[in-house]
């Protein structure tokens, strides 16, 4: 029985998005349909959520965007990264986010998951490399099904069924903040780099930090837990 939950996003929180895996969610579209120079500049685009990001290459193209194209094009993804994978690139996790979530674990009546705009088959790929995967495997919710970060989170909050004030949302950007407003969940922002800390803090997010020993006392705080 869950009373309480910690949801993080997984790029910036958890893992650390490499230029490599960047690379191989592109490279789908220059082999499929010789599409070059796509931004990897995610606030580029409409949305910040995988499957949307797909559909706006499609039709600025002037390609279908149809059930059997996208599937192909995710299948081809996740092909690419098992084969950088191979090759000799890994995935980078964050300082403490193993060791955070092995803390969360042990707290009883905790649950923990994701909200991420990566597809959740990517996601579980590369998470399962770091062995995080199996702490956040019950409550995982991705860009399949399309739509803002903050319907990726309220998809997993519906699972979940719990207040929202016994929610925490941890991510790293302006979209992750929306998401937890949007929600009425509790927010920690997180970023490593100092820059993007006070973009986040600028931007109306009250908690912010770039320590995961310190992420770890502050859901003790917000939740209440011993």
């Amino acid at each position: 029985m869950i009373d309480s939950a910690v949801i993080f996003d997984v790029d910036g929180p958890l893992l650390d998005l490499t230029p490599a895996e960047s690379a191989a969610f592109f490279a789908p579209f220059e082999e499929e349909f010789g599409l070059t120079g796509l931004s990897d500049d995610w606030d580029s685009y409409r949305l910040r959520n995988d499957v949307e990001i797909c559909r706006e290459i499609l039709e600025k193209a002037d390609l279908s965007a149809d059930e059997p194209t996208m599937a192909g094009l995710q299948a081809r993804y996740l092909a690419e990264l098992e084969t950088i994978y191979a090759r000799g690139e890994d995935v980078v996790p964050i300082p403490g986010a193993l060791n955070l979530l092995e803390n969360l674990s042990k707290i009883k009546g905790l649950a923990l998951g994701t909200a991420t705009a990566n597809l959740e088959s990517a996601a579980k790929l590369r998470l399962k490399r770091v062995q995080m995967w199996d702490f956040v495997k019950n409550w995982h919710s991705g860009a399949e099904g399309g739509g803002a970060k903050r319907d990726i989170l309220a998809r997993v909050l519906r699972r979940m069924n719990l207040p929202p004030e016994r929610v925490i949302f941890l991510g790293d950007n302006l979209n992750d903040l929306d998401a937890a407003q949007a929600n009425g969940t509790n927010f920690i922002g997180f970023h490593v780099e100092p820059r993007r800390q006070q973009r986040l803090k600028a931007a109306g997010a009250d908690i912010v930090t770039g320590d995961h020993i310190e992420t770890l006392q502050i859901v003790r705080r917000i939740l209440d837990l011993s």
